[in-house]
C-alpha cells in the first residue's frame, strides 16, 4: 500500500493488476498496529481486533488478504471464519495462512502477475464484463467521500511510483497520517 521502496511499489503494481480483473472489488486497508479507539470507521479501516464490522458493514461476500503482517492475518482470518459466511483468500510472501479457504504461499512480483493473468483468463472463460472506462475498483463510503462523491475507479489509474508517496492518497490516507495514528 505505501510506496516504501521499489520491490513494494512492483508488488502494489501486481496487486492493483490483480484488483484489475475483479468487478466492483473494494480495497480496503488493514493496518498493522494498534487500531484508532475509541472510534473506528469500519469503512476506512479493516481493525484486525474486528474485522466482523468491515464484512458486514460493506456486504463483503469474498475477501483478499495481501501484504498484511501474518501475525494480524492469522488473527482476523480466524475470527472471520468463525463469525462471517465471507469467503477468505490470503497471498502471502511467507508460507501462507491456513485459516484462509485459499492461500498463495512464497507470493513474489512474478507470482502476483500470474495470479492476475489467472483472474483474468477465469474472468474471461465465465464471461464476467468490466466496465468499459476501466471503473472497476468500488469506493466505499468514506472513500468516496474523499473523491467527491465518485463510487468507483480505475485501479490502473493510481499506479504508485517510487518517487510518490504511494497510492494509498487515492483511498483518502498518507503515510504521514497512518504513521502518526500508529
Amino acid at each position: 500500500m505505501w510506496a516504501w521502496n521499489n520491490h513494494a511499489v512492483e508488488k502494489a503494481k501486481a496487486v492493483l493488476e490483480i484488483a484489475a480483473q475483479i468487478p466492483d472489488v473494494m480495497i480496503i486497508p488493514m493496518p498493522d498496529y494498534r487500531p484508532k479507539y475509541p472510534k473506528i470507521d469500519p469503512e476506512e479501516v479493516i481493525n484486525p481486533n474486528h474485522p466482523n464490522l468491515t464484512i458486514w458493514g460493506n456486504k463483503i461476500e469474498a475477501c483478499i488478504f495481501i501484504g498484511v503482517h501474518c501475525h494480524y492475518a492469522n488473527l482476523t482470518l480466524k475470527m472471520i471464519r468463525a463469525g462471517t459466511n465471507c469467503c477468505t483468500m490470503a497471498i502471502c510472501a511467507e508460507q501462507g495462512h491456513e485459516d484462509a479457504m485459499l492461500t498463495i504461499r512464497d507470493s513474489d512480483t512474478l507470482k502476483l502477475k500470474k495470479t492476475a493473468q489467472i483472474f483474468k483468463k477465469v474472468r474471461e472463460e465465465l464471461g464476467i464484463k468490466l466496465p468499459d472506462n476501466g471503473e472497476n475498483v468500488r469506493f466505499t463510503g468514506t472513500q468516496s467521500k474523499v473523491h467527491d462523491g465518485k463510487t468507483h475507479t480505475n485501479p490502473m489509474t493510481f499506479m504508485p511510483s517510487a518517487a510518490g508517496a504511494g497510492s494509498a492518497a487515492a483511498f483518502g490516507h498518507s503515510p504521514d497520517q497512518m504513521k502518526r495514528e500508529g
